[in-house]
């Protein structure tokens, strides 16, 4: 295991590195020169801060990188884990709280080491380029907000999945997917009227006009909603966007503020009609089953894993089984899979782009192709989203097509 470890962890991070150094590249490479097919649309100013904001982080990206390897060496090869388990035993004794205490002490020690590259990112990069309107106030205030969150929230499921690991039989996994299957949608359930508001402010949608256009498009597409609201994300940033949230008779339509300021309701009913296109194509639901069966496949590799002396011996926790617990391999399944799975990003990737296409057509039946080519222009352009990225570094990291081939596709 650890030959296997050694060697995912080199491929996974020369492979990350090659496409970013490729991205970095492409990207600067074409700064000079706005795309023939964005001319007459994009300034050479603008084409440039896209640049310029890609390239910057993609510098804090390969600093993260190299940050996540290391960590993870700390926490297995090197023995950070296994320490952190033995005083933790030595301090609780063997039991739930323990391992309870194991799994928070891993993600509080995990965020920590982060937190600098996450500050340098915000009031770094996103404050140089204009994006970031966070006060050290708002960003301190969201930490507390998101570990107590993350405590009430994750605590319970978390505690749930390790007791059914200890008491669950060969089975326990099975019993576990069911449990984080009911958790997710619990989750989805209540997030537009507890956990939302937590962070963000959401006042009704005023604009009567683009209300009623908004009401007959989800009329035709026979989509209902709770309502349509305006969040207040310029708080926080200077990007837009738009989105459905909720689940059941809570679904809701929420504009970020930004956005109804940078589109015109032509170009709202047009961004809202590819939304329509994600719900008409059920692509949430296709996804959501797609993270079903592949948590199912991994808890079911888990609870294989979790009986394997090799499996905690070969990642760095002491040779005896004696401390070896539910949590321990847990938390190494957690850290070690990314490795594997990363090789598979192309496939989940294309997919997301597939349908975002899908969507696109879907608004362009459905309301003028002009005025969402428009709104994509001015997304593009508002979030400096570089024009000419890399193409295998958009296949591994694009959820969306790049604007180039939208358009082609919107116009052919």
């Amino acid at each position: 295991m650890t030959l296997a470890l050694a060697i995912a962890l080199i491929a996974n991070l020369g492979l990350k590195l090659w496409l970013a150094t490729r991205q970095a590249r492409h990207v600067a490479l074409h700064q000079h020169e706005v795309p023939a097919a964005f001319a007459g649309t994009i300034s050479l100013q603008a084409h440039q801060k896209a640049a310029h904001y890609t390239l910057a982080k993609s510098k804090i990206g390969l600093w993260d990188m190299a940050l996540e390897a290391l960590v993870l060496l700390g926490w297995t090869l090197l023995g950070g884990l296994d320490w952190l388990n033995q005083s933790l035993l030595a301090w609780l004794g063997a039991g739930m709280a323990q391992q309870l205490a194991l799994v928070v002490g891993f993600m509080l020690i995990g965020g920590l080491i982060h937190l600098p590259l996450s500050l340098v990112q915000t009031f770094g990069v996103e404050q140089r380029f204009g994006f970031n309107n966070m006060t050290w106030r708002l960003w301190l205030s969201d930490m507390v907000k998101g570990v107590a969150l993350g405590l009430i929230l994750g605590l319970p499921i978390v505690w749930l999945v390790l007791w059914l690991m200890q008491a669950g039989g060969h089975l326990w996994w099975l019993y576990a997917w069911g449990a984080l299957v009911a958790y997710q949608l619990f989750v989805m359930w209540i997030a537009p009227n507890v956990i939302m508001p937590l962070f963000n402010k959401f006042t009704p949608l005023e604009d009567e006009t683009l209300k009623e256009r908004v009401s007959r498009l989800m009329a035709r597409a026979g989509f209902t909603a709770k309502g349509f609201f305006v969040m207040d994300g310029s708080r926080r940033s200077a990007h837009s966007n738009a989105f459905f949230t909720g689940f059941g008779a809570s679904k809701r339509v929420v504009f970020f503020d930004t956005l109804l300021q940078q589109l015109n309701p032509d170009e709202m009913e047009a961004v809202l009609a590819h939304e329509l296109g994600h719900f008409k194509h059920r692509h949430i639901l296709k996804m959501m089953a797609t993270s079903f069966v592949m948590t199912l496949l991994g808890l079911a590799l888990l609870g294989w894993l979790s009986q394997q002396p090799w499996f905690y011996t070969g990642l760095g926790v002491m040779p005896n089984m004696s401390s070896a617990n539910d949590a321990l391999a847990l938390l190494l399944f957690m850290m070690v899979v990314p490795l594997f799975t990363f090789f598979f990003s192309p496939l989940s990737a294309g997919r997301s782009r597939r349908f975002e296409f899908e969507a696109d057509a879907y608004a362009v039946a459905n309301s003028d192709g002009k005025h969402l080519a428009g709104a994509l222009l001015k997304l593009y352009q508002d979030n400096a989203s570089t024009l000419t990225p890399d193409p295998l570094y958009v296949a591994f990291y694009y959820s969306h097509p790049p604007a180039s081939q939208r358009l082609a596709r919107m116009t052919a």
